[in-house]
């Protein structure tokens, strides 16, 4: 029998088409560049678009500059608890003409057009619709808009998770970072983050006999890591080896992130991404130091990964630090799970085209909800442009990501009521 609502639903996005890319292009506008971390005039437009519409928010924030919005509503009837996440602060744009919004040639243009604002506001305009159908819906739905991702998630939503668990914790987590639409992310690696520091008297260059060179070691050092743990395996549960492996796993993969992905995924990578030392060609330096990062598989045990580096350092004379607001265990979903499958349906229907399962090399806020045993999953645009001076997304792909993400929050709670 057709769900009459559901037709509603599809009915509404064709019809509200162009409301859907100017609040968009709204958002686009309201500035959120982390750092600075000033998210106030981006929270203000989503509360006074919500406050239109007629659904409860409120602000949650451990600092003022860093509004979270928080809202939540009950079914008509007892049922599971969805979760919608996204946040608001995007990275600095390279100039002014970031925060355009500019519409050209079927692309929206500005920061966070992919990272996430696209993905951020899909879940805003799945909350605030399901809300005015809320008595043909079961269970609870609650919103997180976060102002703190970029920078580790301090006071986003690790601080919604310190402050108010039970009210976001839910029973499953929709979240709408770039993805891509040929592809639904379940799982993401860890990352452990080290700054290593060498110190010696040094002195002039022509007398290598007086002191060590910190340069020299920082080069051994890096050379031994890079022997000890570039592109380490993992051995994944089956489910996930499955879900990674498939011939249309791997094409996606290898066209989306580039040639290698697909064995990338599966494996641990390091990467020596900063290197400073040497005042003078001529001298030893006093002192050189170096920052990696790890990007750790589930499956491999990140403490005995961070033993390892303690003992190269120890080796070398050399002291660490580990970077905590930047390392974070690895965490995963179920591949097969009811809401992959939800997921993968509308999609479907949206696109024309399944997509698969699949890890991202990068991390997101959705781990907080798998770190405690509730499954989380991503959805959104391309990540192809997030981050460049043209960040855009195209119009086609941000009304599909809206499309999923209102049907799937739908039929998840029709489904769990």
């Amino acid at each position: 029998m057709a769900d009459a609502t559901r037709e509603g639903l599809i009915r509404r996005l064709e019809e509200e088409r162009e409301g859907l890319i100017a609040f968009l292009q709204g958002f686009l506008r309201a500035r959120s560049a982390n750092p600075p971390g000033d998210t106030t005039e981006a929270a203000t437009f989503l509360g006074d678009w919500l406050d239109k519409q007629g659904a409860p928010w409120r602000i949650a924030a451990a600092k003022p500059h860093l509004p979270n919005i928080v809202g939540s509503f009950e079914g008509a009837r007892p049922g599971r608890h969805l979760v919608l996440n996204g946040h608001i602060d995007v990275f600095p744009p390279l100039d002014e003409s970031g925060w355009s919004g500019e519409r050209r040639d079927g692309r929206i243009f500005g920061r966070g057009a992919s990272d996430m604002k696209a993905g951020t506001a899909a879940g805003v305009i799945a909350y605030a619709w399901l809300h005015g159908l809320r008595e043909q819906l079961g269970g609870r739905l609650t919103l997180t808009a976060v102002s703190d991702e970029q920078t580790g998630g301090e006071f986003g939503t690790r601080w919604l998770f310190e402050t108010m668990r039970d009210e976001v914790l839910g029973d499953c987590c929709l979240n709408g970072e770039p993805s891509g639409l040929n592809n639904v992310r379940f799982m993401e690696k860890g990352t452990l983050r080290v700054i290593v520091t060498i110190r010696a008297p040094g002195g002039h260059g022509g007398y290598p006999h007086l002191s060590r060179n910190p340069v020299k070691i920082a080069a051994e050092m890096i050379a031994e890591f890079e022997r000890r743990f570039h592109m380490r395996e993992t051995v994944l549960p089956e489910a996930v080896s499955r879900a990674l492996t498939t011939p249309e796993a791997v094409a996606v993969l290898e066209a989306g992130m580039g040639a290698g992905a697909a064995e990338v995924v599966r494996r641990m990578t390091f990467n020596p991404g900063v290197i400073q030392g040497g005042l003078k060609v001529n001298q030893i330096p006093h002192e050189c130091r170096f920052e990696v990062d790890l990007r750790i598989p589930v499956g491999i045990d990140r403490d005995a990964v961070l033993d390892e580096v303690k003992e190269v350092c120890a080796a070398h004379e050399a002291e660490f630090s580990v970077v905590h607001s930047h390392s974070y265990p690895g965490s995963m979903a179920d591949p097969e799970s009811e809401m992959m499958r939800i997921i993968q349906d509308n999609a479907e229907a949206a696109t024309g085209r399944r997509p698969v399962p699949m890890s991202s090399l990068g991390g997101s806020d959705s781990r907080y909800w798998r770190y405690e045993g509730v499954p989380a999953y991503l959805y959104g645009p391309s990540p192809v442009s997030m981050g460049r001076g043209d960040e855009n997304v195209s119009e086609e792909e941000y009304l599909a990501v809206v499309r999923v993400h209102l049907l799937s929050a739908y039929d998840y709670l029709r489904a769990g009521g």
